[in-house]
């Protein structure tokens, strides 16, 4: 361990928030503990008592899957509405993670508004931008990722564990529910969820782009794009509602 003189473990754990997706709070207590002895020379706890350590690995995997499931059960439809607010630019943020949705209202029901939904991809395409997304997923065969080629297994049906270009199908809930998780290189994880609900007579689309930026790369990489991100997203949005026989 090297003493440091200038920098404060307040000041360390900022500097752990700002190039890490550790939470500042949980950086300081990181650092705070690097002044205590944590090699184990006296095994006799392990004698008295019947709790067994973890390995740091197992024990960072349990609290990722953890948070990733609580993260993936929320439900955006409810969590905006409850926000009581216009979203802000850059999309908001939940703990570390940013969230960006929108939502538009058509007079169908949900079986009819998810069907566009489910035929994402392939050669369906993404219903706008695609000479972006097809530069997206060239730029990722640059860097080694899996791009474009895949496309997709059935054009009107998904499953689970499917690809979807560049995407997984992590879940499906007919005519309710798709989140895919993005497989492209990336600074951080992304998500894009779609939820159909009943409303009414009609139906309510929410689609919601979630990323989990890493350090300073993941963040500047999330803000200098969200302006295409509007783009594209937005013109997906209402391309789905064309596909239906509606506009926005």
């Amino acid at each position: 361990m090297i003493p440091v003189p200038v920098l404060s473990p307040r000041l360390s754990s900022l500097w752990l928030g700002l190039v890490t997706p550790i939470y500042a709070r949980v950086g300081r207590e990181l650092v705070d503990g690097l002044r205590n002895e944590t090699i184990v020379r006296d095994r006799s706890a392990s004698d008295l008592f019947s709790i067994r350590p973890l390995a740091s690995t197992h024990a960072l995997k349990r609290a990722l899957t953890n948070e990733d499931r609580d993260f993936a059960e929320t439900r955006w439809c409810g969590a905006f509405s409850s926000l009581g607010k216009t979203q802000s630019w850059g999309g908001e943020k939940f703990g570390r993670r940013i969230v960006d949705s929108r939502s538009v209202l058509v007079p169908c029901p949900p079986a009819i508004a998810f069907r566009p939904i489910e035929r994402l991809g392939g050669e369906t395409g993404w219903y706008s931008g695609n000479v972006l997304w097809r530069i997206r997923g060239l730029l990722d065969l640059l860097f080694g990722g899996a791009g474009m080629r895949r496309g997709r297994l059935h054009p009107g049906r998904l499953f689970a564990g499917e690809t979807v270009d560049f995407w997984r199908v992590e879940e499906i809930q007919r005519d309710h529910l798709l989140r895919l998780a993005a497989e492209m290189r990336l600074p951080g994880r992304a998500w894009l969820q779609f939820e159909v609900e009943q409303d009414g007579s009609g139906s309510m689309i929410r689609q919601t782009a979630i990323f989990d930026p890493v350090g300073v790369l993941g963040q500047l990489y999330w803000y200098f794009l969200y302006p295409v991100h509007q783009l594209v997203f937005v013109g997906m949005l209402r391309g789905i509602v064309r596909a239906m026989g509606n506009r926005v």
